[in-house]
């Protein structure tokens, strides 16, 4: 897009906003409004704008050109100007989704085909649609360019993260068959609190509260579960029971984490730049971690050879770290763990690294996303030792699954196992004694 255009012009004329109306609600005619829109929006990225006449006024001018001999109404106007408005001062057709607080997700997977996730749901949005293949090209290149990124047939694919913490993946032609897909991953403003997640019932009171005393008695936890499932929000929560008396170091790839306390140092990777060189990839910074004096290692994400490194810190003294994964359940998380450290290239036997991570992980907190959108700590557990060169698994809580509802929502019930776990005692010996009454 033209950068003049996109740096300079403030188009604030009083228009009536018609959000949340499709095209074909406003336009009975969808063949003339993608006409008309095609129309006027080329005409604004190829024109240089007169120096010396009012920008405002250049617009409503060209405005006026085309829509010369078209009878339209007020609210078919109205809708022309506020698709421009869109298209200038925003990033066209989803500028209004990437502003809407109550959509998660935006996903684009062609030019009638924008999906939004809400709530935990994802729903086609109907009302909105881009001109062609080319109108996402370019809304994707407005959207990086400011990131000092860019996508084209010989830079196919992108992704990055947003001035306010979104996370933007695109990917165009030839890699993408069917043709140019965006998915954006909205950062959330207000993070959860411990409240949010007991009132949306993903967790018991019970539960909530032996959480937070296992991250005041510094054990190391382990948060899986998959894509969309909140291992990101429940990080955040359980960092909150950290002392603010502590040194805490986070690590991520996008500064998502919201941590109150006052000493809290932030750590965020680097892409490569333009030369393919420049990288600092989070097993860099969980190295240099180790340097900083830190009370506490919060790794937003474990995924690769890092996990050596975080298990080393855990096994050397850094009790309390906290780390999130993708994992199916429980026991495959530490299946990937293995996995991950086997990565490193470390010649270390397998028995080895089991104990490594038995010795190191005291707690593995599973979430799921259910079918109904909901999300539930389905399973906490603790590692108790190793059998028949297996690490072992005890549950603590769970959430058992029976059926759907005729609503079509996941009907279960929370779970607390007539057991009494073994960090339950380390946690007594630290003068946590809060929990008493829901294990004796």
């Amino acid at each position: 897009m033209n950068k003049k255009l996109i740096d300079v012009f403030n188009f604030k004329d009083n228009i009536s906003s018609q959000k949340g109306l499709s095209d074909y609600e406003v336009f009975k005619d969808k063949e003339l409004l993608d006409t008309l829109r095609n129309k006027i929006i080329q005409n604004l990225i190829d024109s240089n704008i007169p120096a010396n006449k009012n920008l405002d006024q250049y617009i409503n001018d060209e405005i006026n050109e085309v829509l010369q001999g078209y009878d339209l109404s007020n609210l078919e106007r109205s809708h022309i100007y506020n698709l421009i408005d869109n298209e200038i001062n925003g990033y066209g057709p989803i500028t209004e989704l990437l502003d809407d607080e109550n959509v998660t997700e935006i996903m684009v997977n062609g030019i009638n085909e924008i999906y939004v996730e809400i709530d935990g749901g994802i729903v086609k949005d109907e009302s909105i649609s881009f001109i062609n293949e080319e109108h996402i090209i370019r809304t994707i290149q407005k959207i990086v360019q400011p990131l000092g990124r860019s996508i084209d047939t010989a830079n196919p694919m992108v992704d990055a993260r947003l001035k306010d913490g979104s996370r933007i993946n695109a990917i165009i032609p030839p890699l993408s068959i069917k043709g140019p897909v965006l998915t954006i991953r909205k950062f959330k403003v207000n993070m959860d609190d411990i409240g949010d997640f007991l009132r949306n019932g993903t967790m018991t009171p019970y539960m909530a509260r032996f959480l937070e005393a296992s991250v005041m008695g510094k054990l190391n936890i382990i948060i899986s579960g998959g894509a969309g499932s909140g291992k990101t929000s429940l990080l955040n929560v359980l960092s909150s029971f950290i002392s603010n008396k502590e040194r805490i170091i986070t690590i991520e790839d996008a500064a998502e984490l919201k941590l109150q306390q006052k000493h809290v140092v932030s750590l965020e990777t680097r892409l490569t730049n333009y030369e393919g060189e420049g990288e600092i990839a989070i097993r860099d910074l969980v190295i240099n971690s180790l340097r900083m004096r830190p009370d506490r290692i919060i790794i937003g994400e474990v995924r690769g050879k890092e996990a050596f490194d975080m298990l080393q810190a855990m096994n050397t003294g850094h009790n309390g770290s906290l780390t999130t994964m993708h994992a199916n359940s429980p026991i495959d998380a530490l299946n990937r763990l293995e996995t991950m450290i086997l990565m490193a290239g470390m010649e270390i036997p397998i028995q080895a690294i089991r104990e490594y991570i038995e010795n190191a992980i005291d707690l593995v907190v599973h979430l799921e996303r259910l079918s109904d959108g909901r999300r539930k700590i389905t399973n906490i557990s603790e590692i108790v030792g190793i059998k028949d060169d297996h690490i072992q698994l005890k549950e603590i809580f769970a959430f058992n699954k029976k059926g759907l509802t005729t609503k079509g929502e996941v009907d279960g019930e929370f779970v607390l196992y007539k057991y009494k776990p073994k960090v339950y005692d380390r946690l007594k010996t630290k003068g946590i004694t809060e929990i008493e009454d829901i294990f004796e």
